[in-house]
């Protein structure tokens, strides 16, 4: 059996109801899944119904970008407390979320582009309003040919219509995930911004010393080659090695659930190599 603990639904940036997305893990035999949408926890009331009623488990999660440099730190917590005081503080961290996409939708018109807050909201429905919202509005509007080009012209850090927004330092993250009951997780480690093996080792030493657990080593975007090299250095640090696809639906269509670009399957044993280590 196999499990996808990184996924995202409409309630942050992916494509893909809850409920939707249940249905997609269980008509392809997954036996886990976990919701780890950006900065929020609403859709997990919808996927645990889902959940229930096909006969899945539903992992609770969420994916928090962190403060760091010179690339990103993104982190999903899994088995969260719904109820915890991370949950409140998602709160704030939703509301920069808004004033970065009213800053993103200045800076296009700069550029010639005109995006309306009405449009960008029919567009993203019920959830959270993100980047790839955005995105495929450009494409829509023919400024991009797909979302994957709007980020690399218009949305990319480094771009013109880039924004940063306001993100939590990792001590505060991981306490909070740990007061939660929660495990966190260093999500695709290539978005760091460092190569060099020496660099690797201090984040690492640094980061397994305020209180990180695990690293997504079984990423929907890395090969076996570059699997085995993470699972090693999850060895190596004492961390354990989990995965997802980070699956987003249409906004990303070459990832599919539960294997990622590379079509390698996460195996169920992560997941009970992560509830180990719960608090």
């Amino acid at each position: 059996m196999a499990v996808d603990l990184h996924t995202h639904s409409t309630m942050s940036d992916g494509s893909f109801t809850p409920t939707e997305l249940l249905e997609e893990a269980a008509s392809i035999g997954l036996s886990a899944m976990a919701l780890t949408d950006h900065d929020t926890l609403d859709g997990i009331g919808e996927a645990a119904l889902a959940a229930d009623r096909l006969g899945i488990r539903l992992v609770p999660g969420v994916e928090l970008s962190l403060e760091w440099t010179p690339g990103t730190m993104h982190v999903v917590v899994l088995f969260l407390d719904q109820t915890s005081g991370l949950a409140n503080r998602l709160a704030d961290l939703r509301d920069g979320r808004d004033d970065r996409n009213t800053a993103i939708l200045h800076r296009l018109a700069d550029l010639g582009v005109t995006i309306s807050p009405e449009e960008l909201a029919q567009t993203a429905g019920e959830g959270a309003v993100g980047r790839p919202h955005i995105a495929a509005l450009l494409v829509e509007k023919g400024h991009a040919e797909s979302i994957q080009i709007a980020f690399e012209l218009y949305l990319a850090k480094g771009r013109p219509a880039y924004v940063g927004r306001a993100r939590l330092p990792p001590e505060e993250a991981f306490l909070l995930s740990r007061e939660a009951g929660g495990v966190p997780v260093l999500a695709h480690p290539h978005t760091l911004g460092i190569d060099r093996s020496s660099e690797i080792a201090e984040a690492l030493d640094w980061l397994v010393s305020i209180g990180l657990v695990g690293i997504e080593a079984h990423y929907g975007g890395y090969d076996g080659f570059h699997r085995s090299g993470l699972v090693a250095l999850a060895e190596k640090f004492g961390l354990v090695a989990s995965g997802g696809s980070d699956f987003h639906g249409t906004y990303k269509p070459d990832t599919p659930l539960g294997f990622g670009l590379a079509g390698i399957p996460i195996p169920d044993s992560v997941l009970s190599d992560l509830e180990s280590v719960r608090p």
